[in-house]
């Protein structure tokens, strides 16, 4: 049964979700704390996270950070904080999507399950890739550059697999949207996109700033660039 971690201080908002959660089959733990939840991560494994960012001792972001050292769990904000730069900042410090309040129930849970699906089909993905001096050990989930490890997030790892598995094929931000995030409607937008291949390219290309391997097709979208 999958586990879910819940960090949240509205009680209200943790009784109605709570309920929602487990009428899905699913496991929750929640903490209204940071304190609490710093305790709970340490005792317990969990399949996903959801963070709200204002909490009464510290920040969801903190949380996010000190859970993104060591391991890579799928994490989803779930916050009031509606502005572009909070919203960045979340994905940029390693979350996987990002839910603004206040917003609909089957929304969320269409956002959860995506997110269970996703991340476990990739870990049960076998196989090895390897291309411009990048390979991916999907039995490990782990990925290296030039035989060195980096950490990727949840979903630039699943972003990276797909450009991978399609090199030199030109892939739409509606068709990588459709791959990765699977809900019945686009909840996650170009402008989210624009931000996993930003953080993307900072870890994998030798100079982010003039991307050799994903490279971006004018009016149409990006593409895996096979470098001989």
């Amino acid at each position: 049964m999958k586990r879910i971690f819940f960090v949240e201080d509205d009680l209200s908002l943790i009784n109605g979700l709570s309920f929602a959660i487990k009428k899905q089959g699913y496991e929750i733990d929640v903490a209204r704390t940071s304190l609490e939840a710093e305790q709970l991560w340490m005792n317990g494994k969990y399949d996903l996270v959801i963070l709200d960012v204002s909490l009464p001792d510290g920040s969801g972001y903190d949380i996010c950070q000190k859970i993104r050292k060591v391991s890579k769990v799928p994490i989803m904000f779930l916050t009031a904080a509606d502005e572009e730069t909070d919203i960045i900042m979340g994905l940029d410090i390693g979350g996987d999507d990002y839910i603004t309040k206040p917003f609909k129930l089957a929304v969320f849970l269409s956002r959860v399950n995506a997110l269970l699906r996703r991340s476990e089909n990739f870990n049960q993905m076998e196989t090895e890739l390897s291309s411009n001096g990048i390979t991916i050990q999907r039995l490990k989930g782990e990925v290296y550059k030039n035989g060195k490890q980096i950490d990727l997030t949840a979903s630039e790892y699943k972003l990276l697999c797909l450009f991978m598995e399609n090199p030199d094929m030109i892939l739409s931000p509606e068709q990588i949207l459709s791959r990765l995030w699977d809900c019945d409607e686009k909840y996650i937008d170009t402008n989210t996109l624009t931000v996993y291949i930003r953080r993307l390219r900072k870890k994998i290309e030798d100079d982010p700033a003039d991307p050799h391997s994903i490279v971006t097709v004018r009016g149409m979208g990006y593409k895996w660039n096979t470098i001989e």
